[in-house]
């Protein structure tokens, strides 16, 4: 009966909308453009203010966006945040929890692996996605990047790099995988044609940079390969730039076509990155893990004329940005939803209103599909100044040293005192760790399919 009734809910989910009305009835459908940096800490920026990286483009829109410093993906692995990006659910709700079908499925049984592969591309046939809602509009859209649930084709976007699997390297991107590093003509030669057809776009750029291989042009590579810096984080700071560069191709066109001042830009990282200066690998507490360096990115929207520019306090999630481009289109929003629409607050310049985030931690091989419990790892919630992590027992398979748990009590911290999250006050704040665990029982989406063990 429980499956029954979560199944129900799931079709209410994707079945049910409210509509958001443009702000005008003479308003044109704005182009929407998704910037997505993948494999990024939060502070390597310029205008985060790293002192050695330069990100004149990312700067620029900065200055051009609201922008909010504090700004979190829900789960720290790029597949499941990318499903949420299409999708607007956390990876407990659209199923996409990690990366790859356990390892458990490989052993003398390759075909099984792929029915699991498969099955999880298709889960996300549950849910309706940005472009196929902008679709309804009359939105061309435009896929560029990594994509992991098969073709552009499966996730709804009229135009797209990515043939997917099983095609060759379909695993996460193939063909889309190519932009940015290879030059930008697919995505001109997309905004090109929406212009000349005078349609309204949506841009899915989520090149694969400053992703390893961290293999930088060598004129960007002089830039950071000076003395004292080791060559693995200079090759990182090269990507980093390598990828402001494109960044600035790409708003480039819009800025040559005109069409700045009718074209909604949001900006977000995957997930987030700490260089290993000892490897070409990450470092302990970033890419897959619930710590800042994580989960941690900051987020832009810049819309000339709509959206009032400038830095903004509050904390904000990815999950706020799907409402959000969704109601800047005039679109059918899905209700159920997470996130909020920002939108409103973003055109006031108003506070925006809402007590707390939640996020999610799952191993990077799913331990079994039916039942995202089962390799749980972390949930986590941030209030005001104060997070809460809590941690559980699921099944990690690889990466297990990414995911030591060496710390099983609760974890509290205060990230304006302590943002790297040296200290854990839950011992002294056991009233404000009880408060927060209690929030985290009611908010998580899926507890009634499995009980959670959690460590105490």
């Amino acid at each position: 009966m429980k499956h029954a009734t979560f199944a129900l809910t799931m079709i209410l989910l994707c079945t049910e909308v409210i509509y958001c009305a443009p702000s005008s009835a003479d308003d044109k459908h704005p182009n929407i453009v998704l910037i997505i940096s993948d494999d990024q800490a939060w502070n390597d920026y310029g205008f985060m203010g790293h002192d050695a990286i330069k990100t004149p483009n990312l700067d620029k829109l900065a200055r051009e966006s609201a922008v909010f410093p504090h700004g979190y993906v829900p789960t720290a692995l790029c597949r499941p945040s990318l499903a949420t990006l299409l999708t607007g659910h956390y990876a407990s709700t659209h199923g996409v929890t990690g990366n790859d079908p356990s390892p458990k499925y490989t052993k003398g049984k390759s075909e099984l692996h792929n029915q699991r592969r498969a099955q999880l591309i298709s889960y996300l046939d549950r849910f309706q996605t940005v472009p196929s809602i902008l679709g309804k509009l009359g939105y061309l859209s435009h896929q560029s990047g990594k994509l992991w649930e098969g073709s552009y084709k499966n996730c709804g976007f009229t135009h797209g790099m990515t043939r997917g699997f099983p095609e060759p390297g379909g695993r996460h991107g193939d063909d889309g995988l190519k932009i940015g590093r290879e030059g930008m003509q697919p995505v001109k030669k997309f905004v090109d044609m929406a212009t000349q057809q005078d349609k309204p776009f949506f841009l899915w750029y989520a090149p694969f940079l400053p992703h390893t291989p961290h293999n930088p042009p060598q004129r960007l590579l002089d830039k950071y390969n000076k003395s004292g810096t080791p060559l693995t984080v200079a090759r990182y700071y090269a990507m980093c730039d390598w990828f402001d560069e494109t960044c600035g191709e790409l708003l480039g066109m819009i800025d040559d076509k005109g069409i700045a001042e009718n074209t909604l830009v949001v900006y977000v990282t995957d997930n987030g990155w700490i260089q290993n200066p000892k490897s070409r690998g990450y470092a302990p507490r970033s890419k897959q893990t619930p710590y800042e360096g994580g989960i941690r990115t900051p987020i832009m929207y810049r819309w000339p004329g709509k959206i009032r520019t400038g830095e903004r306090s509050e904390v904000v999630s990815s999950l706020d940005i799907i409402p959000t481009m969704l109601a800047a289109a005039g679109a059918s929003i899905p209700s159920g939803l997470p996130g909020l629409n920002l939108l409103p607050e973003l055109e006031a310049g108003t506070p925006i209103k809402r007590e707390r985030i939640f996020g999610e931690s799952f191993a990077h091989d799913i331990a079994d599909i039916e039942k995202p419990e089962a390799s749980l790892l972390f949930r986590w919630c941030i209030e005001g100044d104060w997070k809460l992590l809590l941690t559980y027992d699921g099944e990690v398979n690889r990466y297990t040293s990414t995911h030591p748990r060496d710390e099983k009590r609760p974890q509290l911290f205060n990230l304006k005192h302590d943002p790297w999250e040296k200290e854990n006050l839950a011992k002294e704040n056991p009233d404000r760790v009880r408060k927060m665990s209690e929030a985290i029982e009611k908010w998580y989406p899926v507890k009634e399919r499995q009980t959670l063990t959690k460590f105490e």
